[in-house]
């Protein structure tokens, strides 16, 4: 296999394996009435999406899969407005929870294309790897702050990892950055981390 047909499947498998992510985060969240992706990470990645769906698409196949990943998101937005304040109701009113929500989904749009044109990158390779390490925090910060597994499963975790390894491949193979291959194994270590917590809390129930 040459290092092109690679590339092409381990992009594929990003795609799938993300979708899947997406798809769980939604099914979770129907069951538990919870929330399953942090606001700051809601925002970055339904605004990445529009702006490749609809603004700098890469080609035909690139703006399909993106505006799957968006619709999806759409869902994961909806769920957080409908199920969110009732975490926080206790410290902050309605009328700041969507204020802030809706000014961190500006900042995140205007940074993302700021990244853009600050690091030339019109495919938003690096906001993506920075987004997705960004994500990996929250997420295990979200299970801290719970202190269960509403809204989260080791499947969601297991298929982030998977797509995000998949696309640090794809990318190290193409891109050969530094920086990159940084913030890979950075999510790498975060996503095995999340694995791990969800495992023995998971073991640690199940008695």
């Amino acid at each position: 296999m040459n290092q092109e047909k690679f590339i092409l499947i381990s992009q594929l498998g990003m795609w799938f394996f993300w979708i899947i992510t997406y798809i769980l985060i939604i099914k979770q969240g129907i069951r538990d009435k919870r929330y399953g992706m942090p606001m700051a990470a809601i925002c970055a990645n339904i605004s990445w999406e529009f702006i490749f769906s609809f603004m700098y698409p890469l080609n035909d196949l690139h703006r399909i899969l993106t505006f799957l990943w968006f619709l999806l998101d759409i869902f994961i937005l909806m769920q957080f407005l409908l199920y969110g304040y009732k975490e926080y109701k206790k410290i902050i009113s309605r009328k700041v929870f969507y204020s802030s929500f809706f000014i961190t989904l500006i900042v995140s749009f205007l940074t993302i294309l700021a990244m853009m044109h600050e690091f030339k990158d019109n495919a938003g390779v690096y906001a993506a790897f920075f987004q997705n390490l960004m994500m990996s925090g929250l997420f295990i910060a979200l299970f801290i702050q719970r202190g269960n597994l509403s809204g989260q499963s080791m499947g969601i975790a297991v298929c982030k990892m998977v797509g995000t390894a998949l696309a640090a491949v794809c990318f190290y193979l193409y891109f050969k950055t530094p920086l990159i291959t940084i913030i890979s194994l950075a999510i790498f270590i975060y996503d095995w981390i999340y694995i791990v917590l969800i495992y023995r809390f998971q073991v640690k129930y199940a008695k």
